[in-house]
């Protein structure tokens, strides 16, 4: 893959594992290395020649003048050329040590217009250098030699910008950013190449972004007349966006993902596929400081880029500047196979072509993009009208404004209201069903579960509920203490896009309540540092009572698998903890954690056990057994007696095994009994 492979050295920290990466590099590939550095002798000349008229005046004789130009330019240029021989000695030293093949070039002149200069004129596959040289201070990013090179050149280049401690273990995954493109589609390939070569594992990711139209509306509805509001119709867009657009995006790049495995999974390579929303650049860099890959490898440009544009695309290029790990910026453009078999086999109608040309020019490639992966799903050969339509009824429908006035969102929040939210774990998207099966993006089949008792519960514990109207005349519920978050950020106008980010997402999840946890994430991704609720103000009574609800009576005890909180005012053993969450969540959860900690009460101990989270829930056996007794003597039902009805046999027979304590038996057993009861009751209003 790199045969030759270009190094500009300076012996600085960056520099030397440029070097030592270089190396390793070569002796994987078999390449050929070839080091450089540039002295600036002819700039210190110039620069002696500016400050001869400071000499004192027995040096301003020409003949002691002529002599010691020449002492000057003797000694500059030999020094700085044997300087530069000895950062390059080294790396020739390194290169013989590894078996690697060495060539060592010294150059005069402006530092960035020599090494562009070698680069254009030579055939080097990859270019290694360090993001910041000898000149680097405290804020130093990307110094000015690696920017103006990595902007221009038309090679690989790789940017050193993590120099590993001394017993800091080598890092095992190479992250690739991947948005639909040839180019990026490009950098995976690179990627899943140098992996097998350097015995790392892959991981892809890709990003869209949801909430930039709600950022952008927010704004714009404070400049606008009333009027005008109206002929804009916010409610109707925002509507359009969360129900039709939102979802659309998500498919799309989560189709992304699914293209890139297939192609991985081509070449015998297990790929991890990550989906995030939000800004792109920003999420891949969160993302990189959470996992702290080996390398990031990303493509020059992206999806939105003109095809032959030749600089760094934004967010290459604010990924350059800001990742803490090395990065490759690949020049590798790659169709899958997908869209290169659409591409070749399938045709389009005058009337389809037409169509696409209203299409606006940013857009077009992952319009085009969907359409194809549409059409070879559907087994069509020829992209017609009605295929095009049946692409945007899927990602965007054509009758839209028939679709938003019918306030279908509204719909669906109400609906949200009244069964638990179920929002996957894999992409965070939140299903339209009460009971999902799988999700409709990502295809995931685990899900995290929020009922509206959870969120009344968690903001209880908050300071209690806020509720506020959005910009388009929606209703949103905040915590105390979630809006307290906001109000850590003093800048007016981060604060108003952090509350407008906030609001976004909870929308796209159907969550009509904003507590602290959901709003923590947004705001440190603003701030940048860890949140830290500051005390209120106050004193005498009022002081108290804010104690109180900051330190909290009731204290959050754990959480389990399904994010479900526990709060008491008791301490509990993880045993007590584990037994309790093996309890289906809901009333019967919510009876036995009671029961346990009047039983604690009466025992007079600090802590709830294991024992008496048993003897719980053995109470609420007896209780429930004595219930069902009790309705089943009063039940006389007409088409047959009560023994013969089979839940009820199964309720009761249930009921009467002592040894129903395991965790999947216990919800058999609840379940049973619920429905038992639910029965009875019914039966006895009849």
């Amino acid at each position: 893959m790199y045969k030759s492979i270009y190094v500009p050295v300076d012996n600085s920290d960056d520099s030397n594992r440029a070097a030592v990466n270089a190396v390793r590099l070569g002796q994987t590939f078999g390449s050929k290395l070839v080091g450089c550095h540039v002295y600036a002798a002819k700039m210190h000349d110039y620069r002696f020649k500016q400050m001869e008229y400071t000499l004192p005046d027995e040096y301003l004789d020409e003949t002691e003048l002529g002599r010691q130009r020449k002492i000057h330019d003797s000694l500059i240029t030999m020094g700085l050329e044997l300087i530069s021989d000895c950062y390059l000695q080294d790396l020739k030293k390194k290169c013989a040590t590894a078996g690697v093949q060495f060539e060592a070039r010294m150059m005069d002149g402006k530092h960035h217009v020599e090494i562009l200069k070698d680069i254009r004129e030579s055939d080097y596959d990859l270019v290694v250098l360090g993001a910041t040289g000898v000149g680097r201070v405290r804020d130093s990013q990307i110094g000015s030699v690696c920017e103006r090179v990595a902007r221009s050149v038309d090679r690989d280049v790789w940017v050193v910008k993590h120099v590993p401690d001394k017993d800091e273990a080598e890092r095992d995954t190479i992250l690739v950013g991947v948005d639909g493109s040839p180019q990026s589609f490009g950098a995976l390939l690179t990627a899943i190449e140098l992996a097998g070569r350097m015995g790392k594992r892959v991981e892809a990711i890709s990003v869209y972004d949801p909430y930039l139209h709600y950022t952008v509306f927010n704004s714009v509805v404070k400049v606008l007349t009333e009027r005008a509001a109206k002929v804009f119709r916010f409610e109707e867009q925002n509507q359009l966006h969360e129900e039709i657009i939102d979802t659309g995006l998500a498919q799309i790049y989560q189709s992304h993902l699914d293209v890139a495995h297939k192609m991985a999974a081509d070449l015998d390579v297990e790929l991890e596929r990550t989906l995030l929303d939000g800004k792109a650049f920003q999420k891949v860099l969160d993302h990189v400081r959470k996992t702290k890959p080996w390398l990031l490898v990303i493509g020059r440009i992206g999806v939105h880029s003109a095809r032959d544009e030749s600089a760094l695309g934004s967010n290459t290029e604010n990924l350059l500047r800001s990742c803490p790990c090395d990065v490759l910026l690949t020049t590798r453009i790659e169709y899958p196979e997908l869209d290169v078999k659409a591409e070749e086999s399938i045709r389009w109608t005058p009337e389809a072509v037409e169509r696409m040309k209203r299409v606006p020019a940013m857009v077009q490639g992952i319009a085009r993009t969907a359409i194809y992966r549409l059409a070879v799903e559907k087994g069509h050969s020829v992209i017609s009208s009605d295929v095009l339509d049946e692409a945007m009824e899927r990602f965007m429908p054509r009758d839209t404004s028939q679709k938003t006035t019918q306030l279908a969102e509204a719909l669906a929040l109400e609906h949200a209201r009244k069964h638990p939210i179920s929002i996957c774990k894999k992409c965070g998207v939140a299903a339209m069903e009460p009971d999902p099966v799988k999700c409709s993006v990502c295809s995931g089949q685990t899900f995290d579960i929020v009922t509206d008792e959870m969120l009344e519960q968690i903001a209880a514990m908050e300071g209690g509920l806020q509720e506020e109207t959005t910009y388009d005349g929606r209703k949103l519920k905040w915590s105390r203490d979630a809006k307290r978050a906001l109000w850590t950020m003093p800048d007016a106008y981060q604060r108003r896009r952090a509350k407008a980010r906030v609001e976004k997402c909870a929308r796209i999840k159907k969550l009509p309540t904003i507590t602290l946890d959901f709003a923590r994430e947004i705001v440190e991704q603003e701030t940048g540092v860890p949140l830290v609720l500051p005390k209120q103000p106050g004193n005498g009574e009022n002081q108290a009572e804010a104690d109180a609800n900051d330190n909290g009576e009731l204290k959050l005890i754990a959480r389990d698998a399904k994010r479900n909180p526990l709060f008491s005012a008791w301490k509990w053993s993880d045993e007590a903890v584990e037994r309790l969450f093996r309890v289906p969540l809901g009333f019967m959860r919510q009876r036995t954690q009671a029961r346990a900690e009047a039983l604690a009460t009466e025992r007079d101990v600090e802590r709830v056990e294991l024992d008496l989270v048993e003897v719980g829930l053995e109470q609420g056996r007896q209780e429930m057994e004595q219930f069902i007794e009790a309705q089943a003597a009063e039940t006389k039902p007409v088409a047959a007696p009560v023994g013969k009805c089979p839940w009820h046999s199964a309720a009761t027979d249930i009921v009467r095994k002592p040894d129903l304590a395991g965790d999947v038996r216990d919800g058999v057993y609840l379940n049973e009994v619920g429905v038992m009861s639910a029965f009875a009751t019914k039966r006895r209003e009849q």
